[in-house]
């Protein structure tokens, strides 16, 4: 599987298009979906729980979908349950042309914003003109975190790799870029959205550090 984005590679379905007859609307649709495909193929740097690899980014999309329908108690603002699950889903689409940015990974986002924006464009516009505009409005909600909605889902995006590298016995907190700041940046993250689960994280971290799998600041 690639880790790095696939922007110079030609869409799924020009290398298999579709058969003949099919509408418009429906045949960008599809080109949109499969091109989606590609999601699978990109590895974050986050652990499985579960095996011995590191998870992609669709497999991530969904399990933040899980955590919001099962956490949303725990948000500090009323939410949308189906609003913030429609975020969550939709809010790495664009790594598949932008592709990850590990945040223990030094210079990994020195670009991020302007790899991403450019992703958004290129992506979302396979889709009709109204789908374009109503996907790509999302992505914009959750990147800004402008409603409960989209700040609840950030909060999930953070702690969802914190539990792996919970589970994982230190994960990604072991790789030269952690140490005790900037993993509780990330922690501040969920806090933003749910001061219980922002707690529940802070929690993981102590015991992180206590366990040895997160390195203290340098004094």
């Amino acid at each position: 599987m690639p880790d790095v984005p696939l922007t110079d590679e030609p869409l799924i379905l020009d290398r298999q298009p579709l058969p003949d007859g099919i509408g418009e609307r429906l045949a960008a649709q599809l080109r949109f979906i499969a091109e989606a495909d590609k999601l699978k193929t990109i590895l974050r740097a986050s652990p499985l729980a579960a095996a011995d690899r590191r998870e992609n980014d669709a497999e991530h999309s969904w399990h933040l979908a899980l955590m919001v329908i099962l956490l949303a108690e725990y948000a500090d603002e009323p939410i949308d349950v189906g609003h913030a699950v429609r975020l969550v889903v939709i809010h790495d689409l664009v790594e598949i042309y932008a592709g990850d940015s590990p945040v223990f990974v030094p210079g990994a986002a020195a670009d991020q914003v302007e790899r991403e924006e450019a992703a958004a464009e290129r992506l979302f516009g396979l889709l009709p003109a109204d789908q374009a505009a109503e996907i790509r409005a999302l992505w914009d909600e959750f990147e800004a975190g402008r409603t409960p909605e989209a700040r609840f889902g950030k909060a999930m995006d953070r702690l969802e790799p914190m539990l792996l590298n919970w589970l994982d016995g230190g994960g990604t907190w072991q790789l030269p870029g952690a140490t005790e700041s900037t993993v509780r940046a990330r922690e501040a993250g969920v806090v933003a959205g749910s001061t219980s689960l922002g707690s529940f994280t802070g929690q993981l971290v102590d015991e992180g550090l206590r366990r040895g799998w997160i390195r203290p600041d340098e004094a």
